[in-house]
């Protein structure tokens, strides 16, 4: 269960907690605070991290309201783009054409009796399939490659709509995946999959954590900060 709780001005979400050594403060990327504690820890020593945090907190919600500055709006009209894998597609409204969302011809190519009919949520939900059939085949595929690199069994993928968050695991080898992540380059896709899979081993953000990220992708600093401040672009 999440509570809700307040330091001075510092408004956060407390989620139960865990067998872990250290308290985790995470900056959500809808701008909320989450923060994660050990097993035993009372509300008021976990008020007492937060505040001795207060700090980091400002500064990283001050760098999240920049970020989210790149938000990008899109019109549902011929020419706008969408990204796909990375790259951008233009958007072709086609008359008579049988599935709703076909990429042909280096354009997204949508079926305009839908849009006429259902509007702009018909549209989005087109693309939300569309995305989450191609990821799921893609995604299942990057974590078949990397599962045995890290040394975890999967029992099942999900793409779906996860709002915020870019994936999520639990120690029994359940994956999701955001649809949004079909908009990255392959190489930001395969970055969430090995962060996900390597959570599996430690449930935090702690430095034995991102070890275990460093040995599969070394690069994996320039691959976290191309999400951080591109990740609002990646929506329709």
């Amino acid at each position: 269960m999440v509570t809700a709780r307040s330091v001075r001005d510092i408004d956060y979400q407390l989620l139960p907690g865990s067998n872990r050594k250290t308290t985790d403060i995470v900056i959500e990327r809808n701008g909320v605070v989450v923060v994660r504690s050990p097993l035993g820890f009372t509300p008021e020593q976990i008020d007492a991290v937060v505040e001795s945090k207060r700090h980091w907190i400002y500064r990283n919600l001050a760098e999240w309201r920049d970020l989210n500055t790149t938000a990008v709006v899109r019109e549902w009209v011929n020419g706008e783009t969408f990204l796909y894998l990375g790259r951008s597609y233009r958007l072709s409204l086609v008359s008579g054409q049988e599935q709703n969302l076909l990429l042909k011809d280096g354009r997204f190519c949508l079926r305009r009796e839908l849009i006429e009919e259902g509007g702009t949520a018909a549209a989005k939900k087109a693309f939300e399939a569309y995305y989450s059939e191609k990821g799921l085949h893609r995604i299942k595929e990057r974590v078949n490659f990397f599962a045995p690199k890290v040394g975890v069994k999967i029992t099942s993928i999900f793409v779906k709509d996860m709002a915020y968050h870019w994936a999520s695991c639990d120690k029994f080898g359940k994956l999701k995946f955001n649809w949004k992540c079909m908009m990255a380059p392959p190489k930001i896709i395969d970055y969430v999959i090995v962060h996900e899979l390597c959570h599996m081993h430690y449930q935090n953000h702690s430095d034995a954590f991102w070890n275990e990220v460093d040995k599969i992708l070394p690069d994996y600093r320039e691959r976290k900060e191309w999400l951080k401040f591109n990740g609002a672009s990646l929506s329709i």
